[in-house]
């Protein structure tokens, strides 16, 4: 078993920082008026998966970890519906589409096991 010694070391941190960036990528250039609608909330719900895994990373506790989990996986659900909004009204291809949600089934795939492998950690506490 390899040690962990920051969450900069975390693949779910890491694959996190890269659906970010596929997020900006792909709102880039989604129409002005949307500047404060689905362009902003895909960024926010982006940038809250890796912010929330390294915070609860941070945390002193499982049960504490294990919240800030719950809510990077609430916003991967979040990403997710609106991609699809985005989709269904033109504002981004499906090749767009298909590339950030190659990264985005990663992610959630990472977010499901850390949160199965905590909820096995407190249990066994």
């Amino acid at each position: 078993m390899t040690t962990v010694n920051t969450y900069r070391e975390l693949e779910v941190w890491q694959v996190g920082m890269t659906l970010v960036e596929k997020v900006y990528a792909a709102t880039k250039s989604f129409p002005p008026d949307e500047r404060f609608g689905l362009t902003s909330q895909l960024r926010r719900a982006a940038v809250s998966i890796p912010t929330n895994v390294a915070e609860g990373a941070c945390r002193r506790t499982t049960p504490a970890y294990i919240n800030h989990v719950s809510i990077a996986l609430g916003s991967h659900g979040e990403i997710e519906t609106c991609i699809e909004v985005s989709l269904r009204l033109g504002y981004l291809s499906v090749n767009v589409k298909d590339d950030v949600m190659v990264v985005c089934d990663s992610e959630g795939r990472l977010l499901n096991g850390l949160m199965h492998s905590l909820e096995s950690k407190l249990q066994s506490q």
